[in-house]
């Protein structure tokens, strides 16, 4: 038994069939079905039923599938370990982030990185929270730049300091001028605009607060959320870093004096997984600020 088998049968396992499995690794199907065939017989147990249209794995071919994945996990991660070593501090870092977060990252923490290792390029992801967990538990990003709240259960995290939610608006929609902040209860029955990231907790909030919320229109981006807002469409409510964001020249905001609608970023990694050089050194970086 050899890497390469388990590949093979890994790429089996995933497909449901050999025919899907051979196509996948751009093989013809003969000799992956041989191979299936050898692997068995050097285990001595049958790895999988056979059916008309699809393959079942057996309860040993369960064992070997998860095995399987550790191993070729640990070989890649061995591999991309040596090659650090190799190259020392250069490379690229595959980074996650929520749109939310860019201001922090961009003007602090990445600043600070690109002035100490200069030979480092960057690669990054955008999306939202949920989708950054993905990203991080599917390898392709190492390091996600998140905002709370989120489920921890299989993460690292390191935070940076709380920050509040602001209201922003146009000064049509300013019935209190002058005013720096505002308690939640003003913007009952005021058309919010909300990113889906926060709904629930802004709702609950509000609810707590004893009102429901008018949400007039719910977006996946923080930067629509304020596009909508200079638009003169409603009320939004941002993180108060992320005003920075977008155009927010007709704009002037106002933080909800509300202990509740705090949240912090955090730069996150999966538990327990293999970091390169790069991506320890950023988590330092991170750290340190």
């Amino acid at each position: 038994m050899d890497i390469r088998q388990l590949k093979y049968f890994l790429a089996i396992a995933e497909e449901g069939q050999i025919t899907s499995a051979a196509r996948k690794l751009q093989m013809a199907q003969p000799p992956l079905s041989q191979q299936l065939k050898l692997l068995e017989e050097e285990l001595g147990v049958k790895l999988v039923e056979r059916g008309p249209r699809s393959i079942q794995l057996t309860d040993a071919g369960i064992i070997l599938r998860n095995r399987a994945q550790q191993i070729l996990e640990l070989t890649d991660s061995t591999t991309r370990e040596i090659n650090d070593f190799a190259k020392g501090l250069k490379g690229s870092l595959s980074i996650g982030t929520v749109s939310s977060s860019g201001a922090t990252l961009l003007h602090d923490r990445l600043g600070e990185f690109h002035k100490n290792y200069l030979g480092v390029t960057f690669e990054i992801h955008e999306g939202n929270t949920f989708m950054i967990i993905d990203l991080l538990n599917k390898g392709i990003v190492e390091i996600g730049i998140i905002r709370t709240p989120f489920n921890t259960s299989n993460l690292e995290c390191l935070y940076i300091n709380s920050e509040p939610m602001i209201a922003v608006m146009t000064p049509d929609y300013d019935w209190n001028s002058g005013e720096a902040g505002l308690e939640l209860g003003e913007l009952q029955n005021k058309p919010l605009i909300i990113y889906r990231r926060f709904e629930q907790l802004i709702r609950e909030t509000c609810l707590e607060h004893g009102f429901e919320p008018q949400i007039f229109c719910m977006n996946d981006d923080a930067r629509t959320t304020l596009l909508w807002a200079n638009a003169g469409l409603g009320i939004g409510i941002i993180p108060k870093s992320a005003f920075e964001l977008a155009n927010h020249g007709n704009l002037i905001y106002k933080e909800i004096r509300c202990e509740s609608l705090h949240t912090r970023v955090a730069a996150v990694w999966i538990k327990d997984k293999y970091l390169s050089s790069l991506a320890i050194k950023f988590i330092e970086t991170f750290r340190a600020r």
